[in-house]
């Protein structure tokens, strides 16, 4: 067959692009009977590569003028601790180092959104890396461009809400608070109940929040990478300029939504430490 025969059509090119190497074939957005062993993968290395950063950082830090790495590292740090000290009253010891672990995190893994789309599919051929069909095996880079991703960090920020409420409020305090706040104790199953779709609202809208705005970022990154498929020359001139116009967009959007996802966890912590 010819190579326009075996040229995927736009719709096959995004659906490819979205899949990812899994345990099984995925059909669903979220299926918890499989694992996304790409997503596992990038997390680790981005969390392993913000660790070796910010280890680097510290070894070489000086107590003279600093250079631009370690004054960049600098600002960084100052920056979490005095949000972290605004919105968290109470022992700061492990909040503080949180969330800055939590936005170094996050932005290195938004960041991998600006490696070209096709790069791995391209490195995958060039090395005969197939499926077991013999169908290009499907590959996503960006964690957080997955809801199982992103809904795993916020289950985690879910965890140390539950522990800094029962640590600061006593477990006898925090079952209380469940079911006497905000109405009283005599409104007590409406208590509970608005209490748990808050403590669910909180945590699916976290991780919502960041998917939503990282696969959409994705997706446009896909359809502009379409316009350079186009033999002409609007598609090519296309392609340049509107892909560098969104990847300078899209800096904005992978530092503040590491900085949102970091304020949020800090909010919500702050608020275990809080009684009605």
């Amino acid at each position: 067959m010819s190579a326009t025969e075996n040229a995927p059509t736009a719709s096959e090119y995004i659906v490819h692009h979205l899949g990812h190497f899994s345990t099984k074939h995925q059909d669903k957005i979220v299926d918890f009977s499989l694992f996304n062993l790409d997503t596992i993968f990038w997390s680790i290395f981005a969390g392993v590569l913000g660790s070796v950063i910010l280890f680097i950082a510290a070894r070489k830090a000086t107590s003279g003028v600093p250079g631009r790495f370690q004054a960049a590292v600098e600002i960084l740090v100052e920056m979490v601790e005095e949000q972290s000290k605004g919105i968290v009253h109470g022992n700061r010891t492990f909040i503080a180092p949180l969330a800055l672990t939590v936005f170094v995190w996050v932005a290195i893994m938004n960041s991998l959104d600006f490696l070209p789309v096709d790069m791995f599919a391209g490195l995958f051929r060039l090395l005969g890396i197939v499926g077991h069909d013999g169908a290009e095996i499907h590959h996503r880079v960006v964690p957080t461009a997955d809801l199982n991703g992103t809904l795993g960090i916020s289950l985690g920020v879910f965890a140390l809400m539950l522990y800094y409420s029962v640590k600061i409020k006593g477990l006898g305090g925090f079952i209380h608070e469940l079911f006497a706040a905000p109405f009283g104790i005599y409104m007590a199953p409406a208590n509970l109940l608005l209490n748990v779709i808050e403590y669910a609202a909180k945590t699916v809208s976290l991780g919502m929040r960041l998917f939503g705005n990282m696969f959409a970022g994705e997706l446009l990154f896909l359809l502009i990478a379409l316009l350079g498929s186009m033999a002409t020359t609007f598609g090519v001139v296309g392609h340049l300029i509107a892909g560098s116009i969104w990847a300078i967009f899209h800096i904005l959007i992978v530092f503040l939504q590491a900085f949102i996802f970091m304020m949020l966890t800090l909010v919500y912590i702050g608020q275990a430490h809080e009684g009605h």
